[in-house]
């Protein structure tokens, strides 16, 4: 079975985005090994805002070598997009109901692991349904004071420390896994 994982980068005070959705605090730097990552996957799971947002991106002509290739890599993925819109894209497929059981039939499908891109909604969904089978939680050197948190869940999520990497810029990243089936924590 494939994993899932959760990889995503949050600031000191654990948010994901400013109060108006800024990510310009985001540190990327070639240590941080993002190319083997995007390696190691073959799909991305978003949720529609995420998608509308970052799905087709691709940087202009004057961004760094490094980001074009981040980008061309993300851009290759097979993307998966869970929205309560149903829609015709041509580079993803749009799932609107019974997401467990069809990230369930993704996930035992052959290929790499799956990236849990995001959006928020999306991020809880799969914690409480037990979906999440890796948390790599990159912390920036950076509080915002308001935005959007790390997590909005119903209830606790214990998991267990799995690896510490830490960034020549000062990024600190957290590899967890989960202790148990968090529905069995309830």
């Amino acid at each position: 079975m494939r994993n899932i994982i959760l990889n995503l980068a949050t600031t000191l005070d654990a948010l994901i985005e400013g109060a108006n959705g800024e990510i310009d605090w985001c540190i990327l730097e070639e240590d941080m090994q993002f190319d083997a990552f995007l390696a190691s996957i073959d799909t991305i799971f978003y949720g529609r805002v995420s998608y509308d947002q970052w799905g087709h991106y691709q940087p202009d002509a004057t961004a760094p070598d490094m980001e074009k290739q981040i980008y061309s890599a993300i851009q290759s993925k097979v993307k998966y997009v869970f929205s309560s819109q149903s829609r015709v894209d041509n580079k993803a497929t749009f799932i609107s109901t019974d997401i467990v059981a069809q990230v369930q039939k993704i996930r035992n499908q052959p290929g790499k692991d799956i990236w849990l891109y995001g959006g928020a909604k999306l991020i809880t969904t799969f914690i409480e349904n037990g979906l999440v089978d890796k948390y790599m939680i990159s912390v920036h050197p950076t509080a915002l004071g308001a935005g959007k948190p790390l997590f909005d869940i119903s209830a606790r999520l214990n998991l267990v420390l799995a690896e510490t990497k830490v960034f020549k810029s000062g990024v600190v990243q957290l590899i967890y896994t989960p202790l148990s089936d968090p529905k069995k924590d309830r």
